[in-house]
């Protein structure tokens, strides 16, 4: 079952017809031979478990990293893990999500299993366009696979030629709401017309449903009508048409998918940059892009979403001066209100390296340091700064990923320290290396890592030194220095 309950019914349920009852006395019927179960799929296309758009080349994972995994536990872990994490276990959890990998060995594997589950956590991340591309991969055939694409699509606006699908596969057995909108999407209105009057007289169209067609329809019989009821739990598909009436639902309170539709040119600057923020604490939106909404114009007012911007339109400015002295005043207030919106990490990649090139003193150097050690070019950073504390001391020497000789000032820098000198893989994670299941591991070392954060310093330890001891370096040392600079707990 999907853990995403605000998919469209776009499709009907495939009602598989009853299997004949063999007595065994038919002619020419044997009872002593079992039959195995037979999968189809279109000849050319790829099972949808082992569709990825990220090449080993570039994730570093092994083709096998599923190996003897069962495709339920698989989809159960990756269900499970939290939007919220540091953006260093988001990053490996999108690396495991978009890979292209080889199915888990299992043999009770349907083959669409994990590809569903990855498909659904990059949905609840709001990664839309990595989902579409998933989904195009796989293609349009299983009803499953197609309601999600069709749902990002809505949510994209780029539907048109997923009507176009339903069209063309009358095996997809759109729902008489799915059926209607494309009709209309397509210019088709007195089709669509005459399919919601047939909804209608069968009983397959609900009175909400037929309240928004028939306004999404034809709008102008409508005319100083009160607003319709805004439903608790909008379907992109429900979503669209109340913004096609004129009465659009705002995302704030959506599910975070919802909100890749405030990125459109013709929504409002503020909903825009806001609608960004929230995508960018999941990865979904790059760091460019964020970096655009917030410099796209003068801010339009002060406070709130407004003190964000022109913070960093003034450390921009600072930086393009070269001027120290600009640049130490600007920077404070800057880091601020990335804290405060919680998108350290995106600009960090975008300033560190050119704050590394100022030459700060005091609580400027201190920032711009942190900045530094969050960004790509932590290892370069820390190679060429100097320390002014034992925490100073202890992050370069975890972005160097060389920890020998140093001291912990704290209990949750201990936690980090006891990890990066761990020699073997963690106990409770062993067993899972040792049967074959790579991937399992990774998954459940992020699951330890997040919850520990929250204080079960235990749990940091293991999930750092399973990731050091499975040769995710890169991802041990982000998730240590994000742990140890950002005030987050998850």
């Amino acid at each position: 079952m999907s853990a995403i309950d605000w998919l469209s019914d776009s499709v009907a349920t495939p009602v598989l017809a009853p299997a004949p009852v063999i007595t065994g006395n038919e002619p020419g019927v044997t009872t002593g031979a079992s039959v195995e179960a037979v999968t189809v799929a279109p000849l050319g296309r790829p099972v949808p478990d082992a569709v990825g758009i990220l090449p080993i080349s570039v994730t570093g994972l092994p083709r096998t990293l599923w190996g003897a995994s069962r495709p339920d536990d698989l989809a159960r872990r990756i269900r499970e893990e939290r939007t919220d994490m540091l953006p260093a276990m988001q990053a490996q959890l999108y690396a495991l999500l978009l890979a292209e990998l080889d199915p888990a060995e299992s043999p009770d594997s349907t083959g669409y299993t994990v590809f569903l589950a990855r498909v659904d956590k990059l949905l609840e991340l709001g990664a839309l366009d990595q989902a579409e591309a998933l989904l195009e991969r796989a293609g349009p055939e299983n009803p499953e696979i197609f309601r999600r694409w069709f749902d990002t699509a809505l949510l994209l606006g780029s539907e048109n030629h997923l009507c176009d699908t339903l069209r063309a596969t009358p095996e997809l057995s759109p729902t008489f709401p799915a059926r209607i909108f494309c009709l209309a999407r397509g210019g088709d209105w007195n089709a669509a017309v005459l399919t919601l009057e047939t909804g209608r007289a069968l009983g397959f169209i609900s009175a909400e449903e037929d309240a928004l067609l028939a306004r999404f329809l034809d709008p102008d019989l409508f005319e100083g009508e009160a607003p319709l009821p805004v439903p608790a739990r909008p379907t992109p598909l429900t979503f669209r048409m109340f913004e096609a009436i004129g009465e659009p639902i705002p995302t704030a309170r959506l599910p975070l998918a919802f909100a890749q539709s405030d990125l459109r040119s013709n929504i409002g600057w503020k909903a825009r940059i806001e609608a960004g923020e929230r995508l960018a604490r999941t990865g979904a939106v790059s760091e460019n892009q964020l970096l655009g909404l917030y410099t796209e114009r003068k801010p339009a007012g002060s406070g709130g979403v407004w003190t964000r911007v022109a913070a960093l339109q003034a450390l921009d400015r600072a930086l393009d001066t070269g001027h120290p002295e600009a640049i130490a005043i600007a920077l404070p207030a800057a880091w601020e209100a990335l804290e405060r919106a919680g998108v350290e990490v995106p600009f960090a990649r975008i300033y560190g390296p050119r704050l590394a090139k100022a030459s700060l003193t005091g609580e400027a150097a201190a920032i711009a340091l942190r900045l530094g050690l969050l960004s790509d070019t932590s290892e370069e950073i820390a190679s060429a700064a100097t320390p002014d504390d034992p925490m100073e001391r202890l992050l370069l020497g975890v972005a160097r990923g060389d920890v020998s000789g140093l001291s912990a000032p704290t209990d949750r820098a201990q936690a980090v320290l006891d990890g990066f000198t761990a020699t073997t893989a963690p106990i409770r994670l062993r067993s899972l290396l040792d049967s074959d299941r790579l991937g399992e591991a990774i998954l459940r070392a992020m699951s330890m890592f997040t919850n520990g954060i929250q204080g079960d310093l235990d749990e940091v330890t293991d999930a750092l030194a399973l990731f050091r001891a499975v040769g995710l370096e890169n991802t041990a040392r982000r998730a240590a220095l994000e742990y140890l600079i950002l005030e987050r707990r998850g």
